[in-house]
């Protein structure tokens, strides 16, 4: 095999499919990422077994070929080169030798033989919507997956194709955030698929702003194709929670916030939380938020928001890093905080089909 390909181009490919391969695998040819080189590109692929990746990018091909390359050190070497034409040839015990410009190196790989061949992920029927969209309803949500392994099916997040609509779902059992959009979603296309979190964490981590996104979906694995990037992963095999039944039907007070203000007053706060004392208080009071923390070994902290409240003081305790995320990963200027009491959920709504809910934490 040998081609000639741009310094940028390769980098750009090798960072999008090398955060599948792990750091220590049992595998060594799971080390490695798969080089294909063919009519004038080249296709690199990755897997741990659990999930593949695929990128291809324009190359000039000057011989055809396969090899197998280990995948972080090949980054690490493209990365410190020139920003000219790289040159890569392999020989057939597949020691690639590599040159930009007056540098030189030259790694060993493994034969291709070894490497898993990728699964068939188009075989069944899917659907095609805006990769913005999507990727906005993940940003959205999938902070909220458990991280806990003995919650298996929670360690990942929900997707939902039902009756033209997506509905993306991640939970912890502790808050839950959802999020949903009209999508044309063919009859046969339907279903609930649980994506674990490292496959969900690769797609947001490939996906653009533009174009679109195919998604196809059988009963034990899922396919993203987009750009020039597909990634194929098994999915979580289990029954998700109703969390319909968790989202309260009402409440009692609903409070208009300024997003960017209630997130920078949180923060300030959560700097005096600690391991025992982890919470941060919000008290209502009229036209007034007190945001404030105490930690008897720390200090404590407080500040005031102007806002529009004129219902009984009310006093409530959540994990700041559970307020923030939702507040993070929010584009709307506003949002709606709905409570009911001290020990019922908090509700963060905005002007788009997004629900977070959140458990308190006891005030002492």
């Amino acid at each position: 095999m040998k081609i000639s390909i741009s310094k940028d181009a390769l980098v750009d490919a090798l960072q999008v499919i090398h955060g599948v391969v792990g750091l220590r695998s049992s595998i060594p040819i799971l080390s490695n990422v798969r080089l294909e080189a063919a009519k004038d590109r080249l296709l690199l692929t990755t897997t741990d077994l659990d999930m593949t990746m695929q990128c291809w990018t324009e190359a000039q091909v000057v011989k055809g070929g396969c090899t197998t390359l280990p995948a972080r050190r090949l980054l690490s070497i493209v990365r410190e080169l020139p920003s000219e034409t790289v040159e890569i040839e392999v020989d057939e015990k597949h020691a690639a030798v590599i040159t930009c410009g007056s540098v030189f190196f030259k790694i060993h790989g493994l034969g291709e033989d070894e490497f898993p061949a990728a699964p068939k992920y188009n075989v069944g029927p899917g659907l095609t919507m805006e990769q913005a969209v999507f990727k906005s309803m993940l940003q959205r949500t999938a902070y909220a997956a458990s991280a806990d392994e003995s919650r298996y099916v929670l360690n990942g997040t929900l997707l939902s194709f039902k009756g033209n609509k997506l509905v993306v779902v991640a939970t912890d059992g502790r808050r839950l955030a959802l999020a949903e959009q009209e999508v044309e979603v063919p009859k046969e296309a339907e279903g609930e698929f649980i994506v674990p979190t490292k496959a969900v964490n690769e797609v947001l981590h490939s996906m653009k702003d533009e174009g679109a996104v195919k998604i196809f979906a059988a009963k034990n694995q899922i396919g993203f194709e987009f750009a020039n990037v597909v990634v194929i992963s098994k999915l979580i095999d289990g029954a998700y929670p109703n969390f319909r039944q968790v989202i309260p039907a009402q409440c009692e007070r609903r409070v208009t916030l300024e997003r960017e203000q209630f997130l920078n007053a949180v923060r300030r706060m959560a700097i005096v939380t600690s391991e025992k004392a982890g919470s941060v208080r919000l008290t209502f009071a009229k036209n007034k938020l007190k945001v404030s923390a105490i930690a008897p070994e720390v200090g404590e902290a407080h500040e005031v928001l102007p806002i529009k409240y004129t219902d009984k003081e009310l006093t409530v305790a959540f994990n700041p890093e559970y307020i923030m995320d939702p507040l993070r990963n929010l584009t709307q200027d506003e949002v709606y905080l709905e409570m009911t009491d001290e020990l019922g959920p908090g509700v963060i709504k905005c002007d788009s089909p997004f629900v977070y809910v959140l458990m308190p934490m006891r005030v002492s």
